[in-house]
């Protein structure tokens, strides 16, 4: 690894809503990988001008700034831009964790680029970067049972059989950031693609 590359300062950002009503929603997945982030740095979010809350500091020995938009999940993509442009990051070296539907709850997926498969957060970013290109943490959380609306159910805390596997989730979403940071997406897809969890499936 080159002195370049341990130089490299990245911005991570988790998705969610601010507020304490909405602090235990599977749509606040991102604020809780960045919260375990934060404790692996060391540090305590404060508010920067770029309306997000940020840590700065070094994880893994590598420079970070650790971001929580303070928008509202579907315009995350402001907040995110000026963070970008403040710290002079570019949206290759953007890390986004987010939550998904389209993944079961139990699996962890990095990607970079792509679209934004319906995910007004993800949708906001893309837009406000003028790329797709930047890289992604998917956390699973699965579809909603039945006929729910999908817009209610990711509003929605996470269920009670779930909730019991969802520190590791969480701990495990934080490892993959580390991961993409350390030694790429490659070898963080192979690490981790395979090591799905398969949790109790919760209530219907």
């Amino acid at each position: 690894m080159t002195a370049e590359t341990e130089t490299r300062r990245w911005l991570v950002v988790g998705l969610g809503n601010p507020g304490p009503e909405y602090a235990g929603n599977r749509h606040n997945a991102g604020f809780m990988v960045l919260d375990e982030l934060a404790a692996r740095v060391g540090g305590r979010f404060k508010a920067h001008r770029s309306r997000a809350e940020v840590v700065e500091g070094r994880l893994a020995g590598h420079p970070v700034v650790l971001a929580k938009p303070r928008s509202y999940m579907n315009l995350s993509g402001g907040p995110v831009k000026a963070l970008a442009d403040f710290y002079k990051v570019p949206p290759a070296e953007v890390i986004v964790v987010h939550d998904e539907l389209d993944i079961p709850y139990g699996a962890l997926r990095a990607k970079f680029g792509g679209g934004d498969n319906g995910h007004n957060g993800l949708r906001s970013i893309t837009n406000a970067l003028g790329t797709r290109d930047y890289f992604r943490v998917r956390f699973g959380i699965g579809r909603p049972p039945g006929r729910m609306d999908p817009a209610v159910y990711v509003l929605r805390d996470f269920a009670t059989a779930e909730r019991k596997d969802l520190p590791l989730l969480v701990d495990r979403a934080a490892d993959v950031v580390e991961s993409l940071i350390t030694r790429g997406l490659a070898e963080t897809q192979n690490r981790f693609h395979g090591a799905d969890l398969n949790p109790a499936k919760p209530p219907r």
